[in-house]
C-alpha cells in the first residue's frame, strides 16, 4: 500500500482525523508564507481546481515540495490536463452525483494512459457534489447539478452505487466557496453505507464546521478558501485536529 492510501486507510481504521490543504494553482499566494507547514501536523496537500493550467500546476508542485518536505502531495484534477508525475498520488475521480458522461468516464479515459505512465499512486474515488442548491464553479464546469443536502435517500443510493462500482474512497464536496458545507446527516449516512474512507470539503470556513464534519464521520477534512483568505485559519484547524485526536485517545 502506497503513501496516500496508507494515510487514508490508517485514518479510517483508527478513527483518527486528518486534515488536507487544497491549493488552487490559479489563485495567487506565496508558498513562502506557509513555510511553517513543514513542521506542522498537516496530513496531505491537494493540488488542483476547475480551471487549473497544467504548466502552473507543475511549477506549483515543485515549489510546494521545496517547502513541505515529507507531506504527501496529491492531485485533485478538474480535467485530464491536470496530471503531473511531480505529485505523489492522484484522486482518480468519477463524478457519480452528476449525469454528465464526460465527468463520469470521458475525462478518465482521456487521462488513463498518462496516469498509467506517470507512476502516480492512483486512488479510485467517487466524487459527490452536495450542498443546499448553490451553483458554483465546479457545477458550471462539469455541467452538473449538486445533490441537495436534504436528499438523504438519493445521497445514500449514489454512494452505494459508487461502492458497488468498486470505488475505494468517497469525496463529498459542497464546492469551493460554498456558503454551507455538506450536512452532518449526509456525511453520516455515506460513512455508514460505504464503510470506506470519506473525505469532506467545501464551505468549511470555521472551526465549528470542521468539528461537525469530524464528529459526523469525515476521515479527512479539506480546507481551501478558508486558508487562502486567512492563513491563520489553517493553523487553527490543525490545532483542532490535534485536540480532537487527543480526546479520542483519552476516551
Amino acid at each position: 500500500m502506497s503513501k496516500v492510501q496508507s494515510l487514508l486507510q490508517g485514518l479510517f481504521q483508527s478513527g483518527s482525523k486528518g486534515l488536507a490543504w487544497l491549493i488552487d494553482p490559479e489563485k495567487e499566494f506565496s508558498i513562502q508564507d506557509f513555510e511553517w507547514i513543514r513542521h506542522s501536523a498537516l496530513d496531505l496537500i491537494l493540488i488542483g481546481g476547475s480551471t487549473a493550467d497544467p504548466i502552473r500546476l507543475e511549477g506549483l508542485i515543485k515549489s510546494i515540495r521545496s517547502q513541505s518536505r515529507q507531506i504527501p502531495i496529491c492531485l485533485f484534477p478538474g480535467s485530464y490536463h491536470q496530471i503531473s508525475p511531480e505529485a505523489d498520488a492522484i484522486l482518480f475521480l468519477s463524478l457519480v452525483s452528476g449525469r454528465n458522461p464526460e465527468f463520469l468516464i470521458g475525462q478518465q479515459v482521456k487521462a488513463a494512459e498518462e496516469v498509467s505512465e506517470s507512476g502516480l499512486e492512483v486512488l479510485p474515488t467517487a466524487y459527490l457534489l452536495i450542498n443546499d442548491g448553490e451553483i458554483l464553479a465546479v457545477h458550471s464546469i462539469s455541467q452538473t447539478m449538486p445533490l441537495i443536502n436534504s436528499q438523504l435517500g438519493l445521497i445514500s443510493a449514489t454512494a452505494l452505487a459508487g461502492k458497488f462500482l468498486g470505488m475505494s474512497y468517497f469525496f463529498l464536496d459542497a464546492g469551493s466557496g460554498a456558503s454551507k458545507p455538506v450536512c452532518a446527516e449526509a456525511i453520516r449516512i455515506v460513512k455508514d453505507k460505504v464503510k470506506c474512507p470519506v473525505i469532506v470539503g467545501g464551505g468549511l470556513n470555521s472551526s465549528e464546521k470542521v468539528k461537525t464534519a469530524f464528529e459526523s464521520g469525515a476521515d479527512l477534512v479539506v480546507i481551501g478558501n478558508g486558508a487562502e483568505n486567512n492563513p491563520g485559519f489553517l493553523a487553527e484547524v490543525l490545532n483542532l485536529k490535534q485536540w480532537y485526536n487527543h480526546s479520542l485517545n483519552i476516551n
